[in-house]
């Protein structure tokens, strides 16, 4: 075979996933990771409290998506963790004062539903259908596509799915199209929060979302959402895939149209094609003039949502959580507006706090919880300690209230997770945390192209170019950079 070297910059899962795929082919592979360990925003760290904490992604939505990348390497989920649906999904407080749970059945969830708004149930029978539709066509069609040119959605099928799949359609007035109570709509418009713009700007389209959330369920891994990377780090190293650590690529040599070397500050790795897993624009600025992407072609990409974090450990039990927990006590309206239209630092922010020592023992210390917050925020805000901490007095305040369970004063850890942060550990753009933002205008072939133009064998992956964010988009990305690259090489044999 045409065996061939391959670099890749960054951990993440895109990386691990591309790198997996390119080392099954036969290609010698090497990771060249920034940080000292692996796994990007997927990354896990331990206290000497005895906490686990999980860096980033806490959702695990898609398990399809993760169990068909395994079986493609003859492995299965249950090969590497053991995963378990949550049940209730979720714990929603409200602006009145009152929480529901979201059943993860789905007869119970038609139930709820028609008791809120009658007729509603029915209705929601329907609007999973074609959510399911759009599920099956965009995950399992659509985001396996380069998106390297239009031509690709050309196709009669394609174009008869895209018709079908709501693309020139808001998300907000199509769920309206179905639904008016006010919690029904917040708990669909939910999974939209993160996707970088508001649900009136949004393509129907991400109704496969809600397909995502409340059919497909919402799942954890048994010792904490970095177990997957664990198992895509394994079957990378199965391959042959070689990891190093502590290793920021600061520069490229150049040969005609080509990347020969990437330089690191103490080693150099030459390579027959590259590929970026870290952030792109970061990327491109490292190639200078061979940029992909001007710096006033980034500086007009709308971006999804950074995000205000923080790691808490408490040595108490808090009654009143349960593992997934969205505070919606304030009117949504006004922070979307101070993410998306008008950055700023948000007057009264909705929230999130994942408590996973409800389904975990093995992350906090018996009768201890392990907590995370978060508030999405607008990305390139002013960070400031004084700001973090303005935000985690507000949030304490308010679980507390919500929950009737004091905790401030039983709080044993604390560690923040902002936008200076994203910077430094993942040279995010704008600091943001999940991308760019899913409007029509960037998606598919209107995203950043995982090919650069300039040069032949450098390619990018990841969240800023197709599919997009977030963690099965990520897996799928690095498995559409690999086809690609593995196709290159054939052809030019």
């Amino acid at each position: 075979m045409n065996k061939k070297k391959i670099v890749l910059l960054g951990s993440g899962i895109s990386s691990l996933s591309c790198a997996a795929f390119l080392a099954k082919a036969g290609h010698e592979v090497h990771i060249l990771e920034k940080n000292k360990t692996i796994g990007g925003r997927a990354r896990q760290f331990s206290t000497e409290e005895g906490y686990v904490f999980d860096m980033g992604p806490s959702w695990y939505w898609m398990p399809d998506v993760f169990e068909d990348f395994y079986q493609k390497f003859g492995h299965t989920t249950s090969d590497f963790y053991e995963l378990v649906r949550l049940d209730p999904s979720y714990r929603v407080f409200w602006e009145d004062g009152s929480k529901d749970d979201v059943p993860a059945n789905l007869d119970e969830m038609e139930k709820w539903f028609e008791s809120l708004e009658p007729g509603s149930g029915e209705k929601l029978k329907a609007f999973l259908e074609d959510a399911k539709y759009k599920y099956n066509v965009g995950m399992k069609d659509l985001v396996y596509r380069p998106s390297l040119s239009i031509f690709e959605f050309a196709d009669r099928r394609v174009l008869g799915g895209l018709v079908k799949m709501h693309l020139l359609k808001s998300f907000s007035k199509f769920i309206r199209g179905y639904f008016s109570h006010p919690k029904i709509l917040s708990l669909l418009e939910f999974p939209i929060l993160f996707l970088g713009a508001t649900a009136e700007e949004t393509p129907a389209l991400y109704s496969l979302m809600n397909y995502a959330d409340i059919k497909l369920g919402t799942w954890y891994p048994q010792k904490g959402m970095f177990e997957f990377v664990k198992a895509f780090e394994q079957i990378a190293i199965e391959n042959g895939v070689k990891i190093h650590t502590d290793q920021e690529v600061i520069d490229f040599d150049f040969a005609d149209k080509t990347v020969i070397n990437a330089r690191t500050k103490n080693d150099s790795f030459n390579a027959d094609y590259f590929v970026s897993g870290a952030d792109y624009r970061h990327t491109d600025n490292l190639l200078n003039n061979k940029a992909n992407y001007k710096e006033a072609y980034w500086d007009k990409r709308v971006m999804a949502p950074s995000s205000l974090l923080f790691y808490v450990g408490v040595n108490k039990e808090i009654d009143g959580l349960i593992h997934h927990n969205l505070f919606f006590d304030k009117p949504f309206a006004p922070h979307a507006h101070e993410i998306y239209k008008d950055p700023q630092w948000p007057s009264n922010p909705l929230f999130y706090v994942s408590c996973p020592s409800k389904t975990d023992k093995t992350i906090a210390p018996a009768g201890h919880e392990n907590l995370f917050f978060l508030i999405p925020i607008a990305p390139d805000l002013k960070d400031s300690e004084e700001m973090r901490e303005k935000y985690f007095d507000l949030m304490v305040d308010r679980i507390e209230k919500h929950t009737g369970c004091s905790f401030r004063e039983n709080i044993v850890y604390k560690r923040g997770f902002c936008i200076d942060d994203f910077k430094k550990d993942y040279h995010a753009f704008k600091g943001n945390a999940y991308g760019l933002a899913n409007t029509l205008r960037q998606t598919a072939f209107l995203k950043p192209k995982m090919k650069n133009k300039k040069l032949t064998n450098l390619y990018y992956t990841g969240q800023l170019t197709v599919p997009g964010p977030g963690v099965p988009p990520a897996i799928v990305s690095g498995e559409v950079v690999a086809t690609a690259v593995i196709k290159q090489i054939n052809e030019s044999k």
